[in-house]
C-alpha cells in the first residue's frame, strides 16, 4: 500500500470567495470544482488544498485527504484498529472509492483511490 497524496481540507462558508482568497495569495489555480468543493493547485500539482461547504454524500467534512493505492486494504486496517468509521467504504459519482475513519484526538480523515 502506498500514500500518493495527503492534502488538508479547509471547510468554508463561501466557496468561491475561499477559492478567489488562495488564488490571489498562494497564486494556485483551480484542477476541480464540483460547487460545493474545489482543489487549487500549484503548476506541478505537487501542493495542493481543498476547500469545501458541506461534503455531498458523509455526514460530516473530513479535516484531510490522503489518496492511497488500496482504499480496501487500508479501510480493512481501519476496521482492524476498532476505529469509528464516520462514512462507510463507498464509490462515489465523482470517481472516488473512499471511506472516513475519525482517529483518536477527533479528527476525520477521508481515504480514497480514484478509479
Amino acid at each position: 500500500m502506498t500514500v500518493t497524496r495527503v492534502m488538508p481540507v479547509v471547510t468554508v462558508t463561501d466557496l468561491a470567495a475561499a477559492v478567489a482568497e488562495h488564488r490571489a495569495v498562494l497564486g494556485l489555480e483551480v484542477v476541480m470544482d464540483r460547487g460545493w468543493i474545489a482543489t487549487l493547485a500549484n503548476s506541478d500539482h505537487s501542493c495542493q488544498v481543498s476547500v469545501m461547504t458541506k461534503d455531498q454524500t458523509a455526514p460530516c467534512n473530513p479535516a484531510v485527504s490522503i489518496e492511497v493505492s488500496d482504499v480496501d486494504a487500508r479501510y480493512q486496517a481501519a476496521l482492524d484498529a476498532s476505529l469509528e468509521i464516520v462514512h462507510p467504504l463507498s464509490d462515489e459519482e465523482w470517481g472516488v472509492r473512499r471511506f472516513f475513519y475519525r482517529d483518536s484526538a477527533g479528527t476525520v480523515v477521508n481515504v480514497l483511490t480514484h478509479h
